[in-house]
């Protein structure tokens, strides 16, 4: 075992472990502009000295003319990307965010459904008119503020619930990065195997058949190398699900990213726009009360007049900043676009090199069958030659 916890290994039981490390965590790429690269060259350069021995050694004991050990052959790293795969997608099917806004739209609502009756020439002759009306403006602030605590109870829940989430995509970060590289330990070890025994176990085969020209050996030879074909093939699928892995990571950190926007937005409402409007609402009651026992009426109103134009002044900029934040989307749909736009692309490019594949092989077929009919022609003319002699 390397560090991070990587194995290597011939069989499929490695698919256990990644479900109980799902299971152990509870688990829309962000990509930027397309432009043309160098395309990625597979080697040992991007491993260290540990896992380049650890790749060595494993190379030695992979046998191509098992075909067991082709056939489960890197399935138990597969198996831990797919069971990753639905993990991620579950964890984003399960959350809804939506819940969360609707929430803060709520609570802007109630902020703004408290009002004074315009019909009062401010808060003072508001009350100077009816000695109930303070009552009245008591209870309605009362009710408001019930309303409110209750909706922030279940916004610091959903805060404390997202910034869990947030922690735990860590460790689905960190885990995709470790399938990662068993995925590349397992590439880079095969294609050595498999070059390897091209270059000795195959090129004998096909050296010894043309030597002896026997249908024995040319048979042999042909098998090893649909062996080889076979083994190689399964090292491009394990290709495949390492793009998998690749493009879980920034898929990650959307995800990621939009709980963490989300935290914020929920923070800012609870420390800045809920205080702010109990404590200008304390300080209008408090005024309220004051100016009850003071005989000068026109001095009230002006105060009262003052005060309310502050207050609503306040309370408009606190609303309105809030409501732009809980308007703006969490992803642009431009990013959207370009993120479905890519992934067709790639789509597209890997069917082109599955159809590319199957046309090499059937030629392939067609090639060996012609090949096959040459020689079955040629040892029916030496039988019959050999009969002639007699």
């Amino acid at each position: 075992m390397a560090e991070n916890g990587i194995t290597l290994t011939l069989d499929s039981e490695a698919s256990a472990s990644a479900a109980a490390a799902m299971e152990a965590t509870a688990a829309a790429p962000s990509l930027t502009q397309v432009k043309e690269a160098d395309p990625v060259v597979l080697d040992e350069s991007s491993l260290t000295e540990e896992e380049r021995k650890m790749v060595e050694d494993f190379s030695e004991k992979i046998d191509i003319k098992n075909s067991s050990i082709v056939l489960q052959y890197g399935a138990g790293a597969q198996k831990k990307i797919a069971d990753f795969s639905d993990g991620a997608l579950s964890s984003v099917r399960t959350k809804d965010l939506g819940e969360v806004g609707n929430m803060i739209t709520d609570l802007i609502t109630e902020l703004e459904g408290f009002e004074i009756d315009e019909n009062d020439k401010g808060i003072f002759g508001f009350f100077k008119r009816s000695a109930n009306k303070l009552s009245v403006l008591k209870t309605k602030y009362e009710k408001a503020e019930v309303n409110i605590d209750k909706i922030t109870n279940t916004l610091e829940d959903h805060q404390i619930q997202l910034l869990k989430d947030v922690a735990m995509l860590d460790k689905m970060y960190e885990l995709n990065l470790n399938y990662f590289k068993e995925l590349t330990m397992y590439i880079i070890a095969g294609k050595k195997c498999l070059e390897k025994f091209r270059n000795t176990e195959l090129a004998e085969a096909v050296a010894k058949a043309k030597e002896t020209n026997t249908a024995e050996d040319a048979q042999y030879a042909n098998d090893l190398a649909a062996l080889a074909d076979r083994f190689e093939k399964k090292l491009h699928d394990l290709e495949l699900t390492r793009m998998v892995s690749i493009q879980m990571g920034p898929q990650i950190r959307l995800l990621q990213n939009s709980d963490t926007l989300m935290v914020e937005k929920i923070h800012s409402t609870i420390v800045n726009t809920i205080p702010l409007w109990k404590s200008q609402m304390t300080i209008a009651l408090g005024i309220a009360h004051s100016q009850q026992a003071m005989q000068a009426q026109r001095e009230v109103t002006n105060m009262t007049n003052e005060l309310l134009k502050k207050n609503a002044d306040m309370l408009k900029m606190g609303t309105v900043e809030v409501a732009k934040e809980s308007e703006r989307g969490v992803v642009d749909i431009e990013t959207l676009k370009h993120t479905n736009q890519t992934l067709i692309s790639t789509l597209d490019e890997v069917i082109k090199i599955q159809n590319e594949g199957r046309e090499k092989r059937k030629a392939a077929e067609v090639e060996l069958g012609r090949i096959e009919g040459e020689l079955r022609a040629k040892l029916l003319e030496i039988d019959q030659e050999k009969k002639t002699v007699k």
